[in-house]
């Protein structure tokens, strides 16, 4: 059997290609991955924000092409249910969804002023009010899941989905120089400790791409 590919944009700017992949390591699943060249149009559509549907990442596995990041965790959980995208308990399993899902969705003005950029980091960067209520919104969740599951991670013991969906804000928040305090410090650490976290990282490091100059994001003082 042909092994799985992920078509991913850029390690280094892409917080959805990122989520993919995470969720495929999660799932144990035998893949590889293939980078689309950032000049093409779905791939800068996707990086850009200028995507109404955004078919980066894509999963090819079995004849299969599953794009879109919730698509792709829904049916890893499909095939390989024992892996434990969702978590077991119900209501942890309601809440993990409804986060995922909010993620998925929302945050635009946090995408639109800090975009991932794996590369920089942009000490004293200063957050506006809109991405601030998003930030803000964001630590609420991690505090309330956090409390409620008991750590290290939003759902307990283990990462799942909704880990993979909240890991790229972790790197912007390093990225733009966000002050984390106390569980949320630690859950960043956590994160960011992650093997498959970390894989991506030094390899976006090492990714031979010019930077993009609308990604660029500059500290304003």
């Amino acid at each position: 059997m042909e092994q799985a590919r992920l078509l991913i944009s850029s390690r280094n700017y892409s917080s959805w290609s990122l989520r993919g992949f995470l969720l495929a390591r999660l799932a144990g699943l035998d893949f590889r991955v293939e980078r689309v060249d950032i000049e093409d149009a779905v791939a800068r559509a996707e990086l850009l924000l200028q995507a109404s549907s955004i078919r980066i990442p894509c999963l090819l596995h079995e004849d299969l092409r599953i794009w879109d990041t919730m698509a792709i965790a829904g049916y890893l959980d499909e095939i390989r249910p024992e892996a434990g995208l969702l978590p077991r308990d119900r209501a942890a399993r309601a809440r993990c969804r409804s986060i995922s899902g909010e993620m998925h969705a929302g945050f635009q003005a946090l995408r639109a002023s800090l975009p991932m950029n794996l590369r920089a980091h942009r000490q004293g960067f200063r957050v506006w009010a809109g991405p601030r209520a998003d930030i803000d919104r964001i630590l609420s969740i991690w505090r309330d899941c956090l409390g409620n599951w008991g750590g290290p991670w939003l759902f307990g013991e283990s990462p799942c989905m909704g880990d993979a969906m909240y890991a790229p804000v972790v790197t912007r928040f390093l990225t733009y120089d966000v002050k984390l305090e106390g569980g949320c410090a630690a859950y960043a650490r956590t994160v960011m400790e992650w093997a498959p976290m970390a894989e991506w990282v030094a390899a976006a490091k090492e990714e031979p791409e010019p930077p993009i100059h609308e990604l660029e994001v500059e500290a304003e003082f």
